[in-house]
């Protein structure tokens, strides 16, 4: 069935139909046969290649939906670890921002509209925030067996902060776009009224 549909079956197609019409004209004569299969096939021939659909990726609103489905994990994950007060106070506050950048409505919007964004994001949730304090309660569990090393505390609090600046250069990046736009916008009623 992908064959009969296919550019070269159609073209093709055509081809022979004109043969066709050529042998009722009388110019085929007996070679009515030859002219229509070879006007078939020089159409199959020169029809162009058949193009594979290209890949249905998700839109952005989806990718932003998977990504506040594994930030409710992460809430879920974070709120069974035991934090120094410290970097439990930074860490609330970047998943607070986190949330924020994520809530459905129109700066989830112009997000979508930011790939790199989305991406970065997404490593946040999804790898650096988990790997931080994964590796902080693993290391202080051996902290406990060899005491006088650097506390990881320290290392956490450091990460949580490169995080923290990180989202935040985010949403500083989102909050400059709505304010071209609005620039853009203002210039534009301008010039209109002019």
């Amino acid at each position: 069935m992908r064959y009969v549909e296919s550019r070269k079956n159609l073209l093709g197609s055509a081809g022979g139909i004109v043969g066709l019409g050529l042998t009722f004209t009388g110019v085929a004569g007996a070679y009515w046969p030859v002219v229509v299969a070879g006007l078939y096939g020089a159409g199959a021939l020169i029809a162009p290649p058949e193009r594979p659909a290209p890949p249905d990726f998700p839109d952005p609103s989806a990718q932003l939906d998977e990504l506040r489905t594994d930030f409710e994990k992460l809430r879920v994950y974070l709120a069974d670890v035991e934090l120094p007060p410290a970097a439990s106070g930074r860490l609330t506050e970047l998943t607070e921002l986190i949330g924020a950048l994520l809530d459905p409505g129109w700066v989830a919007e112009v997000l979508a509209q930011d790939p790199e964004g989305v991406h970065m994001l997404s490593r946040v949730v999804r790898q650096d925030v988990p790997e931080a304090v994964d590796t902080y309660v693993r290391t202080r569990w051996w902290n406990r067996l060899a005491p006088g090393q650097e506390p990881p505390e320290r290392h956490l609090d450091r990460q949580l902060g490169l995080l923290q600046d990180e989202a935040g250069r985010l949403a500083t990046a989102l909050r400059e776009t709505e304010a071209r736009r609005q620039e853009i916008h203002t210039r534009y009623l301008e010039d209109r009224s002019n």
